[in-house]
């Protein structure tokens, strides 16, 4: 029997200049709510928080 595939993919963009940096996993069941992480944005040259997107 195969085991249920909770994973999906999001993408996160940066809060600063909205663009789609990066893609990263994150289990569904365990977080409903959208992803949130401080990350480096190459084109705003810093670390700014970076949201999931659809």
């Amino acid at each position: 029997m195969a085991k249920k595939d909770n994973r999906v993919m999001v993408v996160l963009a940066c809060g600063n200049c909205k663009r789609r940096n990066y893609n990263t996993q994150k289990n569904k069941q365990k977080t409903t709510s959208r992803l949130e992480l401080s990350k480096y944005c190459r084109f705003c040259r810093g670390h700014y928080a970076h949201k999931e997107t659809k």
